[in-house]
């Protein structure tokens, strides 16, 4: 199967943050097909251990996770001056009207289950 890379993704770093397995498996074999660079966490905590070193052009984060959910993890970001202008896509089987009564700073939202393409019409 040949990679759709293109000149928007390539060399854009993707970190995903979801503590279901099976999605991060398909959202990192979708995102490395379409030439973006991804790397994961499993929960909220791992991914603010993750941004102390690396910054990525793109966050996509569940909003329900153990340890330190979605919010956190933008609030966090949006503290820290290197990581406040990174771009974070939410995504939740939660409504986002119930979504955007606890949680800010994102620049999108995509419900779960989605298809393939709307995540990345969100990219």
């Amino acid at each position: 199967m040949e990679k759709n890379s293109n000149d928007a993704s390539a060399g854009k770093t993707v970190l995903i943050v979801d503590d279901e397995f099976g999605i991060l498996e398909v959202l990192e074999s979708i995102l490395s097909d379409a030439g973006f660079k991804v790397t994961t966490a499993v929960n909220g905590q791992d991914a603010l251990v993750h941004l102390q070193d690396n910054v990525p052009d793109l966050v996509i984060v569940d909003y329900m996770m153990p340890l330190l959910n979605g919010a956190g993890v933008i609030e966090a970001m949006r503290a820290n001056g290197r990581l406040s202008a990174v771009p974070v896509i939410l995504i939740s089987a939660l409504p986002e009207r119930t979504i955007s009564e606890r949680c800010v700073g994102y620049q999108a939202f995509v419900r779960k289950p989605f298809k393939s393409e709307r995540l990345m019409e969100e990219i």
